[in-house]
Protein backbone atom coordinates (compact mmCIF):
# COMPACT_ATOMS: atom_id res chain seq x y z
CA UNK A 1 0.00 0.00 0.00
CA UNK A 2 1.42 3.24 -1.32
CA UNK A 3 1.39 6.41 1.41
CA UNK A 4 2.19 10.06 0.77
CA UNK A 5 3.28 12.04 3.83
CA UNK A 6 2.96 16.20 3.33
CA UNK A 7 4.45 18.50 6.07
CA UNK A 8 4.57 21.10 6.47
CA UNK A 9 1.11 20.83 5.37
CA UNK A 10 -0.72 22.31 2.04
CA UNK A 11 -4.44 24.38 1.69
CA UNK A 12 -7.09 22.57 1.35
CA UNK A 13 -7.00 23.34 -2.20
CA UNK A 14 -3.72 22.15 -2.81
CA UNK A 15 -4.73 19.12 -0.77
CA UNK A 16 -7.61 18.41 -2.92
CA UNK A 17 -5.63 18.19 -6.14
CA UNK A 18 -3.15 16.35 -4.52
CA UNK A 19 -5.73 13.40 -3.41
CA UNK A 20 -7.62 13.54 -6.83
CA UNK A 21 -4.16 12.35 -8.22
CA UNK A 22 -2.93 9.72 -5.89
CA UNK A 23 -6.14 7.46 -6.48
CA UNK A 24 -6.15 4.94 -3.67
CA UNK A 25 -2.88 6.07 -2.20
CA UNK A 26 -3.09 7.04 1.32
CA UNK A 27 -2.44 10.95 2.01
CA UNK A 28 -1.32 12.23 5.18
CA UNK A 29 -1.26 16.34 5.22
CA UNK A 30 0.32 16.17 8.77
CA UNK A 31 -0.64 19.48 11.03
CA UNK A 32 3.00 19.06 12.79
CA UNK A 33 6.01 17.46 12.88
CA UNK A 34 4.99 15.00 15.74
CA UNK A 35 2.25 13.80 13.45
CA UNK A 36 4.38 13.90 10.59
CA UNK A 37 7.24 11.32 12.77
CA UNK A 38 3.91 9.39 13.50
CA UNK A 39 2.49 8.88 10.18
CA UNK A 40 6.41 8.49 8.58
CA UNK A 41 6.63 5.06 9.80
CA UNK A 42 4.94 2.83 7.24
CA UNK A 43 4.86 5.93 4.58
CA UNK A 44 6.55 5.20 1.14
CA UNK A 45 6.32 8.89 -0.14
CA UNK A 46 7.38 12.18 1.38
CA UNK A 47 6.39 16.16 0.24
CA UNK A 48 8.01 18.81 1.98
CA UNK A 49 10.54 19.24 4.63
CA UNK A 50 12.10 16.08 5.60
CA UNK A 51 14.37 16.41 8.79
CA UNK A 52 16.50 13.74 10.10
CA UNK A 53 13.82 12.88 12.99
CA UNK A 54 11.20 12.33 10.28
CA UNK A 55 13.37 10.01 8.04
CA UNK A 56 14.90 7.92 10.63
CA UNK A 57 11.05 6.90 11.28
CA UNK A 58 10.70 5.79 8.17
CA UNK A 59 10.87 1.90 7.15
CA UNK A 60 9.38 1.83 4.06
CA UNK A 61 10.07 5.15 2.04
CA UNK A 62 10.53 4.92 -1.47
CA UNK A 63 10.67 8.40 -2.97
CA UNK A 64 10.83 12.53 -1.68
CA UNK A 65 9.83 15.30 -3.31
CA UNK A 66 12.17 18.26 -2.32
CA UNK A 67 9.30 21.79 -2.43
CA UNK A 68 12.83 23.69 -3.76
CA UNK A 69 15.09 23.29 -6.91
CA UNK A 70 18.32 23.73 -4.75
CA UNK A 71 18.90 21.14 -2.44
CA UNK A 72 22.06 22.45 -0.34
CA UNK A 73 19.91 23.08 2.57
CA UNK A 74 17.58 20.36 2.02
CA UNK A 75 20.14 17.47 2.08
CA UNK A 76 21.86 16.20 5.14
CA UNK A 77 23.83 12.77 5.62
CA UNK A 78 21.05 10.48 6.55
CA UNK A 79 18.95 11.72 3.22
CA UNK A 80 22.03 11.17 1.19
CA UNK A 81 22.85 7.91 1.96
CA UNK A 82 19.28 6.82 2.11
CA UNK A 83 18.18 4.61 -0.84
CA UNK A 84 14.47 6.22 -1.78
CA UNK A 85 14.68 8.64 -4.60
CA UNK A 86 14.81 12.08 -4.35
CA UNK A 87 13.11 14.51 -6.71
CA UNK A 88 13.51 18.49 -6.76
CA UNK A 89 11.69 21.46 -8.97
CA UNK A 90 14.20 21.93 -11.20
CA UNK A 91 12.98 23.36 -14.35
CA UNK A 92 10.30 25.61 -13.29
CA UNK A 93 12.15 29.35 -12.97
CA UNK A 94 14.09 28.73 -16.42
CA UNK A 95 12.21 31.71 -18.59
CA UNK A 96 11.52 34.02 -15.33
CA UNK A 97 15.26 33.87 -14.67
CA UNK A 98 16.60 34.79 -18.19
CA UNK A 99 14.47 37.31 -18.40
CA UNK A 100 16.13 39.30 -15.40
CA UNK A 101 19.89 38.31 -16.86
CA UNK A 102 18.41 40.09 -20.10
CA UNK A 103 17.43 42.73 -17.62
CA UNK A 104 20.50 43.32 -16.44
CA UNK A 105 22.20 42.67 -19.82
CA UNK A 106 20.30 45.39 -21.49
CA UNK A 107 20.82 47.98 -18.24
CA UNK A 108 24.79 47.88 -19.21
CA UNK A 109 25.02 47.87 -22.40
CA UNK A 110 22.57 51.10 -22.84
CA UNK A 111 23.94 52.33 -19.60
CA UNK A 112 20.66 52.80 -18.14
CA UNK A 113 22.20 52.16 -14.29
CA UNK A 114 24.04 55.05 -14.75
CA UNK A 115 21.27 57.13 -16.60
CA UNK A 116 19.04 56.22 -14.02
CA UNK A 117 20.37 57.77 -11.52
CA UNK A 118 20.92 60.95 -13.27
CA UNK A 119 17.42 60.99 -13.66
CA UNK A 120 16.79 61.33 -10.02
CA UNK A 121 19.30 64.16 -10.00
CA UNK A 122 16.93 65.99 -13.09
CA UNK A 123 20.19 65.68 -15.33
CA UNK A 124 20.66 65.50 -18.85
CA UNK A 125 23.70 64.56 -19.91
CA UNK A 126 24.99 61.65 -21.84
CA UNK A 127 27.47 59.54 -20.66
CA UNK A 128 31.48 60.72 -21.73
CA UNK A 129 29.99 64.33 -20.23
CA UNK A 130 29.82 67.07 -22.72
CA UNK A 131 32.55 66.00 -24.91
CA UNK A 132 30.41 63.12 -25.77
CA UNK A 133 27.67 65.59 -26.86
CA UNK A 134 30.13 67.61 -29.01
CA UNK A 135 31.73 64.51 -30.63
CA UNK A 136 27.93 63.52 -31.03
CA UNK A 137 26.74 66.16 -32.96
CA UNK A 138 29.97 66.62 -35.13
CA UNK A 139 28.25 64.70 -38.03
CA UNK A 140 27.32 61.54 -39.28
CA UNK A 141 29.99 58.63 -39.63
CA UNK A 142 32.01 59.18 -36.99
CA UNK A 143 32.57 56.90 -33.62
CA UNK A 144 31.81 59.43 -30.65
CA UNK A 145 32.51 58.49 -27.06
CA UNK A 146 28.72 58.27 -26.29
CA UNK A 147 29.04 55.52 -29.06
CA UNK A 148 32.03 53.92 -27.74
CA UNK A 149 30.28 53.85 -23.96
CA UNK A 150 27.56 51.77 -25.42
CA UNK A 151 28.00 48.03 -26.29
CA UNK A 152 26.42 46.72 -29.22
CA UNK A 153 24.84 43.21 -28.30
CA UNK A 154 25.55 41.15 -31.66
CA UNK A 155 29.61 41.81 -31.04
CA UNK A 156 29.42 40.46 -27.57
CA UNK A 157 30.14 36.91 -26.47
CA UNK A 158 27.86 35.72 -23.28
CA UNK A 159 29.89 32.80 -21.57
CA UNK A 160 27.19 30.55 -18.95
CA UNK A 161 28.31 28.92 -16.45
CA UNK A 162 25.66 26.03 -15.62
CA UNK A 163 23.65 25.06 -18.56
CA UNK A 164 21.31 23.46 -17.61
CA UNK A 165 17.46 24.82 -17.50
CA UNK A 166 17.85 28.14 -17.01
CA UNK A 167 21.36 28.88 -18.74
CA UNK A 168 19.83 26.97 -21.53
CA UNK A 169 17.19 29.58 -21.55
CA UNK A 170 19.60 32.60 -21.21
CA UNK A 171 21.71 30.83 -24.49
CA UNK A 172 18.43 30.96 -26.40
CA UNK A 173 17.77 34.78 -25.15
CA UNK A 174 21.47 35.69 -25.76
CA UNK A 175 21.23 34.04 -29.17
CA UNK A 176 18.04 35.71 -30.37
CA UNK A 177 20.07 39.33 -29.59
CA UNK A 178 22.80 38.06 -31.74
CA UNK A 179 25.44 37.57 -29.19
CA UNK A 180 27.96 34.56 -29.82
CA UNK A 181 27.45 32.52 -26.88
CA UNK A 182 29.88 29.73 -25.28
CA UNK A 183 28.88 27.58 -22.09
CA UNK A 184 30.67 24.87 -19.63
CA UNK A 185 28.90 22.22 -18.09
CA UNK A 186 29.97 19.07 -16.26
CA UNK A 187 27.08 17.06 -17.55
CA UNK A 188 25.11 18.72 -20.96
CA UNK A 189 27.25 18.92 -24.19
CA UNK A 190 25.15 20.22 -26.49
CA UNK A 191 21.74 22.36 -26.87
CA UNK A 192 20.52 21.32 -30.21
CA UNK A 193 19.95 24.68 -32.53
CA UNK A 194 21.45 26.98 -29.79
CA UNK A 195 25.07 25.46 -28.56
CA UNK A 196 26.23 22.75 -30.65
CA UNK A 197 29.03 22.09 -28.15
CA UNK A 198 28.93 22.94 -24.28
CA UNK A 199 32.75 23.11 -23.06
CA UNK A 200 33.53 20.69 -19.89
CA UNK A 201 34.16 22.26 -17.08
CA UNK A 202 37.78 22.66 -17.35
CA UNK A 203 37.51 25.03 -20.03
CA UNK A 204 36.54 27.70 -17.38
CA UNK A 205 39.22 29.78 -18.12
CA UNK A 206 38.80 29.97 -21.79
CA UNK A 207 35.70 31.12 -21.41
CA UNK A 208 36.51 33.83 -19.29
CA UNK A 209 38.72 35.57 -21.29
CA UNK A 210 36.45 35.13 -24.47
CA UNK A 211 33.05 36.63 -22.94
CA UNK A 212 31.85 40.18 -22.24
CA UNK A 213 29.30 38.79 -20.30
CA UNK A 214 29.82 35.67 -17.61
CA UNK A 215 26.79 34.63 -16.09
CA UNK A 216 26.61 32.24 -13.20
CA UNK A 217 23.86 30.08 -13.57
CA UNK A 218 25.32 26.98 -11.90
CA UNK A 219 23.58 25.08 -8.72
CA UNK A 220 25.30 25.22 -5.20
CA UNK A 221 27.16 22.28 -5.00
CA UNK A 222 30.46 21.07 -2.96
CA UNK A 223 32.54 21.47 -6.62
CA UNK A 224 30.85 24.95 -7.39
CA UNK A 225 31.42 26.36 -3.27
CA UNK A 226 33.53 29.49 -4.10
CA UNK A 227 34.35 28.37 -8.05
CA UNK A 228 35.13 32.29 -8.32
CA UNK A 229 37.84 33.90 -6.73
CA UNK A 230 41.07 36.34 -7.23
CA UNK A 231 42.17 33.44 -10.11
CA UNK A 232 38.83 33.45 -11.96
CA UNK A 233 38.18 37.45 -12.07
CA UNK A 234 41.96 37.57 -13.24
CA UNK A 235 41.40 35.51 -15.92
CA UNK A 236 38.22 37.55 -17.03
CA UNK A 237 38.38 40.74 -19.37
CA UNK A 238 38.82 44.28 -17.84
CA UNK A 239 35.58 45.25 -20.01
CA UNK A 240 33.18 42.08 -18.70
CA UNK A 241 30.78 42.11 -16.68
CA UNK A 242 29.74 39.11 -14.10
CA UNK A 243 26.23 38.39 -13.50
CA UNK A 244 24.82 36.12 -10.96
CA UNK A 245 21.66 34.54 -10.67
CA UNK A 246 22.81 31.00 -9.53
CA UNK A 247 23.81 31.00 -5.72
CA UNK A 248 25.72 33.60 -3.47
CA UNK A 249 28.15 30.47 -2.37
CA UNK A 250 29.75 30.01 -5.75
CA UNK A 251 31.41 33.67 -5.85
CA UNK A 252 33.80 34.59 -2.83
CA UNK A 253 31.91 38.13 -2.03
CA UNK A 254 35.16 39.41 -0.48
CA UNK A 255 37.67 38.57 -4.15
CA UNK A 256 34.14 39.99 -5.97
CA UNK A 257 34.68 43.27 -3.82
CA UNK A 258 38.07 43.86 -4.55
CA UNK A 259 38.16 42.67 -8.14
CA UNK A 260 35.15 45.71 -8.72
CA UNK A 261 37.23 48.10 -6.68
CA UNK A 262 40.57 47.51 -8.38
CA UNK A 263 38.90 47.28 -12.13
CA UNK A 264 39.48 43.92 -12.34
CA UNK A 265 36.26 43.73 -14.10
CA UNK A 266 33.63 46.11 -15.48
CA UNK A 267 30.90 45.51 -13.02
CA UNK A 268 28.58 43.25 -11.60
CA UNK A 269 25.00 42.33 -11.40
CA UNK A 270 23.67 40.18 -8.50
CA UNK A 271 20.60 38.50 -7.23
CA UNK A 272 22.31 36.14 -4.75
CA UNK A 273 25.38 36.52 -2.15
CA UNK A 274 27.55 34.68 -0.38
CA UNK A 275 25.92 36.15 2.51
CA UNK A 276 21.93 37.28 2.39
CA UNK A 277 20.88 39.88 3.17
CA UNK A 278 24.14 42.03 1.89
CA UNK A 279 24.92 44.02 4.73
CA UNK A 280 23.94 47.47 4.97
CA UNK A 281 27.78 48.85 5.04
CA UNK A 282 29.00 46.57 2.75
CA UNK A 283 30.74 48.41 -0.16
CA UNK A 284 29.05 47.02 -3.47
CA UNK A 285 25.94 49.05 -2.45
CA UNK A 286 27.70 52.16 -3.40
CA UNK A 287 29.42 51.07 -6.42
CA UNK A 288 27.98 52.71 -9.74
CA UNK A 289 28.68 49.83 -11.55
CA UNK A 290 27.12 46.73 -9.29
CA UNK A 291 23.71 45.54 -10.04
CA UNK A 292 21.59 44.67 -7.04
CA UNK A 293 18.87 42.55 -6.47
CA UNK A 294 17.38 40.93 -3.23
CA UNK A 295 17.25 37.21 -4.37
CA UNK A 296 14.40 37.98 -6.80
CA UNK A 297 15.52 36.37 -10.34
CA UNK A 298 12.72 33.64 -9.60
CA UNK A 299 9.69 35.79 -9.03
CA UNK A 300 7.14 35.38 -11.08
CA UNK A 301 2.82 34.88 -10.76
CA UNK A 302 3.22 31.77 -13.00
CA UNK A 303 5.74 29.72 -10.54
CA UNK A 304 3.27 28.60 -8.01
CA UNK A 305 1.17 26.79 -10.25
CA UNK A 306 4.08 24.90 -12.11
CA UNK A 307 5.39 23.81 -8.74
CA UNK A 308 1.99 22.18 -8.36
CA UNK A 309 1.53 20.87 -11.60
CA UNK A 310 5.55 19.44 -11.08
CA UNK A 311 4.27 17.76 -7.43
CA UNK A 312 0.98 16.71 -9.13
CA UNK A 313 2.31 15.10 -12.37
CA UNK A 314 5.13 13.03 -10.37
CA UNK A 315 2.46 12.00 -7.65
CA UNK A 316 0.59 10.23 -11.05
CA UNK A 317 3.64 8.96 -12.28
CA UNK A 318 4.59 7.19 -8.61
CA UNK A 319 0.85 5.91 -8.76
CA UNK A 320 1.35 3.91 -11.83
CA UNK A 321 4.92 2.98 -11.28
CA UNK A 322 6.38 4.66 -13.80
CA UNK A 323 9.83 7.21 -13.91
CA UNK A 324 9.61 10.19 -12.27
CA UNK A 325 10.47 14.02 -13.02
CA UNK A 326 13.16 15.80 -11.96
CA UNK A 327 15.43 13.10 -10.03
CA UNK A 328 18.28 14.47 -7.87
CA UNK A 329 21.70 12.87 -7.95
CA UNK A 330 21.84 12.86 -3.84
CA UNK A 331 25.49 13.08 -3.86
CA UNK A 332 25.62 15.81 -6.10
CA UNK A 333 23.09 17.94 -4.93
CA UNK A 334 21.27 18.75 -8.10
Amino acid sequence: MKKMVIYPPVDDARLQRICAEAESMEVVNAADEAEAQAAATDATAFFGKLTPEILVRCEKLQWVQAPTASLEHYLFPELVDHPCVLTNMRGLYYDVIADHVFGYVLTFARNLHIYLRQQLEARWEPVGGEQARSDFLSGPGQVSAIDRSARHLADCTMGIVGVGSIGGEIARRARAFGMHVIGVDPVRREIPDVLPEIWPLKELPSLLASSDFVVIAAPHTPETEKMFAEAQFSQMRDTAYLINIGRGAIVDLASLTSALQNNTIAGAALDVFEVEPLPTDHPLWAMPNVLITPHVAAASPRIAERHTETLLENIRRYVRGDELLTTADKQKWF
